[in-house]
């Protein structure tokens, strides 16, 4: 099974170890979004985890952790974009995070690190030339750290409209995403990146842009040299290429506290979450209670039992 950690918050940043924690003890428990006292059993064992994908914005606290993560494969979704501290409250500044995306390339490999510029919005300052601009500065730092680049629009999600609308975000309309994936297409093309779209419907092939998925079978058997016997995650977006994953993360975690956050819905959810944090527990929001119901999850490897791929 493919362990996402995870869409729903920054473990490499925040929870890194508590991760390492349940990595020795084996498993972890995962709360239903939607009933927090109903619990999944993951195991964590290496004879069952075909891949971790982590997702991050500062995966700093784990660089001299690596060596743990030895008997597992993975690799990282690291999301790094020029916005300021209007839109991305709390992050280091970019020339830092270029330098923890290298350091961590250098550690592990390009083809382990990919480059997320999402989500692209467009407001009176960041127009589509501002993103131009610093795409092509990222993108030149970058050149030779990474072979994939993944981009994606803002999302209209109910909890944060009033927050995008504070922040003058626009509708992006097809003319300006053409405008500006065409500019994108030859920054990335001149650094030797393929360039990809997650979860968007739009068809972006004249551009030279492929819809891509950030959790990839073709990735992950590069990776491993195994062929892997998986679907594509029914639990994601119609728009998602995605294959199928069990998230450990939980939502109203994450103190990065961007604007544009589909897993956060209040700032106050989070500061409540964080206090309860206990890096030695086997969930990620508190201890284990006696009111809670525990279930575990059927798990089995993906990899097929035919010969290596390479």
């Amino acid at each position: 099974m493919i362990i996402s950690a995870s869409r729903r918050t920054d473990i490499p940043a925040f929870y890194s170890s508590w991760f390492f924690n349940r990595l020795k003890e084996g498993f972890v428990l995962v709360p239903n979004p939607r009933n927090s006292k109903q619990l999944s059993r993951i195991s964590l064992s290496p004879d069952l985890v075909d891949c971790i994908v982590f997702w991050t914005k500062n995966p700093s606290s784990m660089l001299n952790k690596l060596a743990k993560l030895s008997e597992y494969p993975f690799y990282f979704q690291f999301t790094l974009t020029a916005y300021q501290a209007d839109i991305e409250k709390h992050l280091p500044t970019l020339q830092k995070r270029i330098a923890i995306f290298k350091q961590l390339a250098e550690q592990v490999g390009q083809d382990r690190v990919i480059w997320r510029y999402d989500p692209i919005l467009i407001n009176k300052h960041y127009t589509i030339d501002y993103h131009i601009e610093f795409f092509n500065q990222i993108a030149s730092a970058l050149r030779g750290y990474t072979d994939t680049c993944i981009i994606s629009f803002i999302d209209d999600y109910p909890h944060i409209r009033q927050s995008l609308i504070k922040e003058g975000i626009l509708r992006l309309e097809v003319a300006d995403i053409l405008n500006l994936c065409s500019s994108l297409s030859e920054i990335a093309k001149y650094n030797q990146l393929t360039l990809q779209t997650c979860a968007e419907e739009i068809e972006l092939l004249n551009c030279n842009i492929s819809h891509g998925a950030c959790i990839d079978k073709t990735r992950i058997e590069k990776i491993t040299g195994r062929i892997l016997s998986a679907k594509k995650d029914k639990n994601q977006r119609p728009t998602c290429q995605c294959i199928e994953s069990i998230d450990i993360g939980t939502y109203d975690t994450c103190s990065f506290g961007c604007v544009y956050c589909y897993a956060t819905t209040s700032k106050g959810k989070v500061l409540a979450n964080k206090r309860l944090h206990n890096k030695c527990s086997p969930k990620l929001v508190g201890d284990l209670l006696e009111t809670d119901i525990i279930k575990d999850k059927p798990m089995h490897s993906l990899f097929t039992l035919q010969n290596e791929l390479f």
